[in-house]
């Protein structure tokens, strides 16, 4: 392991960005707040980015919008987007606006607007999620690609032990993502309905043709692993010849990962996919107690760990773009197979 010794200030990270040569072809996996922290820093670092995000979201404007409709849940694709609009003005007006909810006791009440737009123009171009998604991303000024993992809507089901506190050694099946993402009890391991859903084409072709894919952070049953569990997907994850870095959350997630350790995660990945391998594990120097630990889980898994303060620096579970794309672009230059970027 490679810990960094001292913080890196946001001065000496925008001046380490600048001087970067040619950009790297980046994917990454995901859904929710994590992703969007990912995207937030990736695209400090590359202009050659893309978000494959999960499609099984069921609560809020989400889970009603796909109910009354029959449409691939909008609100991570949403999320995404917002992460990849730009500094400027611009960037961060239109980021404002796809996120604000409207506030009323009315069947409006709760609905993202961002959420509305994109399901619009899915109507609009007959149900073409990639088509929609690139214009709203045009609208943006999106510095990078947002596609679904799936073109069907999923649900996520989960076996779940002690979901029953009466029952505690009890296995029972959890179904839905809003649910197994605070179900009490211990997730054993979860699945997707329809069992075998076909990935979207252009997700596959962006992990063949990357550089480095990214996994992680974010909720680790809900919106990590899924991806693992789109089979097309998971064989460009293991076909591709992109370097494969798995960035770990900053604590265990209230209900989905209680009491996890960051190496109790690796286990958790592997079990769902024990042919996967992978080049990197970066976790927050702060967050590893037991480093000895995390570097034997990542070795099973092939990958050697990097260790970095990522977190923002006041104290908030919340990762710091800056620190994170500061970390992000030690570990392409450091474990990249290629020199300049092609």
């Amino acid at each position: 392991m490679k810990p960094y010794r001292r913080r890196t200030s946001t001065l000496s990270v925008r001046r380490t960005l600048r001087r970067r040569g040619a950009q790297p072809k980046v994917v990454a996996l995901g859904g929710g707040m994590g992703l969007s922290a990912s995207l937030a820093a990736l695209r400090r670092i590359t202009g050659d980015l893309t978000a494959v995000v999960t499609v099984a979201d069921d609560g809020g404007s989400s889970g009603r919008l796909r109910e009354e409709l029959g449409v691939l849940p909008p609100g991570d694709l949403r999320k995404a987007l917002a992460a990849l609009c730009g500094d400027d003005d611009w960037g961060q007006t239109w980021a404002r606006v796809i996120q604000h909810r409207f506030r009323s006791k009315g069947e409006m009440g709760g609905h993202a607007v961002g959420n509305l737009l994109i399901v619009a123009l899915w109507e609009q171009l007959g149900g073409d999620p990639v088509q929609a998604l690139d214009l709203v991303g045009k609208l943006l000024g999106a510095q990078g690609r947002v596609l679904p993992m799936s073109a069907v809507p999923l649900e996520l089901e989960a076996l779940v032990r002690g979901h029953d506190p009466a029952r505690p050694h009890d296995v029972d099946t959890v179904r839905g993502q809003a649910t197994v993402a605070l179900t009490p009890g211990e997730v054993q391991s979860v699945h997707l309905v329809p069992h075998d859903p076909p990935a979207v084409p252009e997700a596959v072709a962006a992990v063949l043709d990357a550089d480095w894919v990214v996994l992680g952070p974010g909720s680790w049953f809900s919106s990590v692993i899924p991806h693992l569990l789109v089979p097309e997907l998971l064989d460009a994850l293991m076909e591709t010849k992109a370097r494969r870095v798995l960035s770990l959350n900053l604590a265990p997630q209230p209900g989905e990962t209680e009491g996890f350790s960051p190496q109790r995660h690796l286990e958790v990945l592997a079990r769902h996919a024990p042919k996967l391998a992978l080049d990197v594990v970066l976790a927050d120097e702060a967050a590893v107690r037991d480093r000895e630990s995390l570097a034997e889980a990542a070795k099973r898994l092939g990958a050697a760990v990097e260790l970095a303060p990522v977190a923002r620096p006041d104290g908030a579970p919340k990762h710091d773009p800056e620190l994170l794309a500061a970390a992000y672009d030690r570990i392409f230059r450091m474990h990249g197979r290629i020199g300049p970027w092609r």
